[in-house]
């Protein structure tokens, strides 16, 4: 048998937490990536990695308790082994970064600092200024290039992914491949292939994402026959900077030190921000919910940006809808030590210096939740099996997916500072179960009767590229074009409001852009850093998951995290007299219940010819009980009193019931 290898794609945290553990493990790696490593999308996170930490210990945190913040603040949408799994590592992974070099920001006496991110009254955050993400690249980058030199790791940057070879069997034997400048189409012989490729924030046009996170990777895998998972969850990040090109994000890290949300009382009140007195200030998040106060989860934050703008008519400008989000009251040396980053980048596009004037954000497309479907393996301790092939595999033996375009870690809402976690933790966890299922092969993909298999799925696509390029004579749409309106549609339809009648119509419109797609003239035919040959077709991919996430938002008649629609909200109570409020909590429990008993599960999307088919699987919540989600609601303590005494008698039932024989 040839000597194995697996192929990582994406160069990431994920990606390059997977490829150091595996060639720690001595297992040859080929690390591909669309763009040079060290400007993978990774390189932008900027408020801090989570993990319970001396100091939250100090103040009775612990690992359960970070699970418990993770699933309620995603609306127990997840699976909680992975979860659970993933909050036990967190303190270990935080001390490997560390040991690494992460140069993680320190407190006088030389500890590790922290700082309190959404979602958490801890303060779990471990941060490096305002470029955490950049500094975990490439401590991780530094340790794959020792790899590289000894010879177990091999990098291919500017490669595009083009999708899975899969055998007659039905397993991944490796994938196909173009170079981003000769345009070369070749086959990459894997035993295993790890899709580490983040998320597709180009389908909504305009995101905090890089230009490159554009989902074509997830979607190839689709299309070759995995599945897709929670589509419809996206979150909406609420302090960003609108721009023409793209949204820049001001991260969570400037409300965790300290800044506050706020719009003048009297619309558009023309007076200088600093001018405006106290009193005529409205802090909206920090009124309506006292104990969380600007650091609520983000998609309640944002939809209180959404709310107090569009629905409130409070918006700080009457052209652009935008609130405040004042760093002014805290020291400049402060700011300087711990947000350099953003506030740096908020000075060069905005022309305003943050450590002087607030700065003007308003909610942006930020991150997937959903993702390819991955499997995994229920330990004995309620997490994970370690060392088990089946973690993070996706319905295609020998295909993984990791990080942001899998769908274990989130659920319905991402809270902060767990995105970079859990990119590390996939990696470092998977790569040992990658391992032991090359060890479980009889055969190897770069043996030789695997050469015809790879042979024919390279001239599959590299008649597919050739196709596009002799059909530029004949078609008559702009591939640019049909993204902008791309973009519109999803914007308008599947974001922070959703409507059955919108989402409907945004269906429609974006069946025809698909088939408008197909008939794309290119301005380039050439055979040399062709980029409008390589937009067009991940163009094209992007509509079976835009299809997807409107479908599986369409029929999700509820709301829940990130999943905001208007028509299926719970409010919260009306009365005043003790005797009807408790009346009102015992049906609103009720309600609940109902609403969880039809809607707590995972949406899957399968693919035929690019079309989503919408199903749904059972949520493993074993683990901690899912409780309703009452962040500043009205009427939020008795509707907890009564659902601790409803949960409590569960309890004492299951208790009294016989053994099993």
């Amino acid at each position: 048998m040839a000597k194995q290898r697996v192929l990582v794609v994406g160069g990431g945290l994920a990606g390059l937490a997977c490829t150091m553990k595996l060639a720690e493990l001595g297992v040859g790696v080929d690390l591909m990536s669309l763009v040079p490593v060290k400007r993978s999308h990774s390189a932008c996170a900027q408020g801090g990695i989570n993990s319970v930490n001396d100091l939250t210990r100090q103040q009775g945190d612990n690992e359960w308790l970070h699970l418990d913040d993770t699933v309620y603040g995603g609306d127990f949408l997840q699976h909680q082994p992975p979860v659970k799994e993933m909050a036990y590592w967190a303190p270990k992974i935080i001390d490997l970064m560390d040991r690494l070099g992460v140069p993680f920001n320190r407190t006088q006496e030389g500890f590790r600092d922290q700082r309190r991110f959404g979602g958490t009254l801890f303060k779990r955050t471990s941060f490096a200024g305002a470029t955490t993400g950049q500094q975990l690249l490439y401590a991780l980058d530094e340790q794959v290039r020792r790899h590289k030199t000894s010879g177990l790791v091999a990098m291919y940057e500017g490669w595009d992914f083009l999708g899975p070879i899969v055998d007659d069997e039905g397993r991944c034997r490796g994938a196909v491949a173009q170079n981003l400048v000769t345009m070369q189409i070749r086959a990459f012989k894997a035993d295993a292939v790890v899709v580490a490729s983040g998320g597709s924030g180009l389908i909504y046009g305009r995101s905090t994402m890089s230009m490159a996170c554009n989902g074509s990777a997830a979607s190839r895998c689709v299309q070759a026959g995995a599945r897709y998972a929670n589509p419809e969850f996206i979150q909406v990040h609420p302090t960003a900077i609108p721009g023409a090109d793209k949204l820049r994000l001001m991260s969570e890290s400037a409300r965790g030190e300290g800044g506050r949300v706020w719009v003048p009382r009297k619309p558009q009140d023309p007076r200088s921000p600093r001018d405006i007195p106290e009193g005529e200030r409205y802090y909206f998040l920090e009124e309506r919910y006292p104990e969380y106060g600007n650091l609520v989860p983000r998609d309640i934050a944002t939809r209180e940006i959404f709310d107090v703008c569009v629905n409130g008519g409070l918006s700080v400008e009457g052209d652009k809808q935008c609130v405040y989000l004042d760093l002014t009251h805290i020291p400049r040396e402060e700011l300087d030590r711990k947000l350099g980053g953003i506030l740096n980048i908020y000075e060069k596009f905005q022309g305003d210096n943050p450590r002087d004037v607030p700065m003007k954000i308003f909610p942006a497309v930020h991150y997937i939740m959903g993702g390819l479907w991955a499997d995994y393996v229920r330990g004995s301790d309620g997490g994970l099996e370690p060392e088990n092939p089946r973690n993070q595999q996706t319905d295609i033996p020998g295909l993984y997916a990791m990080g942001e375009c899998d769908y274990h870690y989130h659920g319905a809402n991402r809270l902060g500072a767990n995105s970079l976690l859990s990119c590390i933790f996939t990696g470092l966890f998977a790569a040992p179960g990658i391992e032991k299922l090359l060890g479980s092969l009889k055969a190897s993909a770069s043996d030789a009767k695997f050469d015809s298999l790879h042979t024919g799925a390279v001239a599959a696509k590299q008649a597919e590229h050739d196709a596009l390029l002799k059909q530029s004579g004949d078609g008559d749409e702009n591939p640019y074009e049909i993204h902008h309106q791309l973009g519109e549609e999803m914007t308008k339809a599947a974001t922070v409001v959703r409507r059955n009648d919108q989402i409907e119509a945004a269906i429609t419109k974006v069946n025809e852009l698909c088939e408008r797609a197909q008939r794309c003239s290119l301005s380039d035919t050439g055979a040399w850093t062709n980029q409008n040959v390589v937009f067009t077709k991940a163009l094209r991919d992007m509509f079976p998951l835009a299809k997807a996430i409107l479908k599986g938002a369409l029929q999700r008649d509820e709301s829940r995290g990130a999943h905001f629609k208007p028509d299926f909200t719970m409010p919260g109570l009306t009365s005043d007299d003790p005797a009807e409020r408790r009346q009102q909590a015992e049906k609103w429990c009720d309600a609940f219940e109902e609403k969880n008993n039809k809607w707590l599960k995972t949406t899957i999307a399968t693919f035929e010819n690019g079309e989503p088919t919408i199903s749904y699987e059972e949520v493993d919540t074993s683990l901690i009980p899912p409780r309703p989600r009452l962040y500043g609601l009205v009427g939020a303590e008795i509707i907890e009193e009564v659902w601790k005494e409803r949960q409590a008698a569960k309890d004492a039932a299951a208790q009294r019931q016989p053994a099993a024989v």
